[in-house]
């Protein structure tokens, strides 16, 4: 049964209560993958979709994190306000074991500190992705709480940010994300997979992946170049 809402938001604002759930053996197909998002975003490629994210732009705050997880969903909107109306309390109350929080964020101002970030590992969550400020990032990383974002900050959100829609669809650098979406993301960027095409992205990312394998364990073994090449 779905865990009932904090009260921070209007029902209306809040979409699925229960994200639609992706296959472990899936979600433990990607977790293999060495070489994570490159071979994610050659198969995303493949498969004719653009959903990838370079680090440049949502920058990892933890060296060597790697992420598989499915998304949960924030919309914050800029907002001037004597209170805080921050609400992403109510994705965190809605997560399950292993969910990341996607936040739709503004640049430069802080959509998450060390709070939502100790609420996120207090609930078992990978990670979050924020298009978007952060702050607090010593504090994340001391906890393990994993964060990708375009932006840190120390400017707080609390009067300057409102979030207006939980579980509902979000554009993060351009991309529409929805919620149960599958994230993918480490030191190189961030991959989005519709959750619905997870398996089939997965199918495509592993023959890549056995491929690449082949190409240079021939190499490393001294296969002269001009066969090598045509491999």
């Amino acid at each position: 049964m779905a865990k009932t809402l904090l009260g921070k938001l209007p029902r209306q604002a809040v979409g699925m209560l229960e994200l639609p759930r992706i296959a472990a053996d899936v979600l433990e197909g990607y977790r293999a993958l060495a070489d994570l998002t490159g071979t994610v975003s050659d198969a995303l490629d493949e498969c004719g979709i653009a959903a990838v994210v370079p680090a440049a732009i949502l920058r990892p705050t933890t060296p060597g994190a790697r992420l598989v997880a499915q998304a949960l969903t924030v919309r914050n909107v800029k907002s001037r306000s004597k209170t805080s109306k921050l609400a992403d309390i109510e994705a965190h109350n809605l997560a399950q074991p292993g969910d990341v929080l996607v936040v739709q964020g503004v640049a430069n101002v802080s959509s998450m500190g060390g709070v939502s970030a100790s609420v996120g590992k207090r609930q078992r969550e990978a990670g979050a992705v924020v298009d978007g400020g952060v702050r607090d990032i010593d504090h994340s990383r001391g906890i393990g709480y994993p964060v990708w974002s375009s932006s840190v900050s120390p400017i707080s959100g609390k009067r300057r940010i409102a979030t207006v829609a939980v579980n509902k669809p979000v554009k993060i650098a351009g991309i529409r994300v929805q919620p149960g979406d599958l994230v993918i993301a480490d030191e190189v960027g961030v991959c989005f997979v519709p959750c619905k095409r997870a398996a089939e992205v997965l199918e495509v990312a592993q023959r890549l992946a056995k491929r690449e394998k082949g190409r240079l364990d021939r190499l490393a073994a001294g296969m002269p170049l001009e066969k090598w090449i045509s491999l």
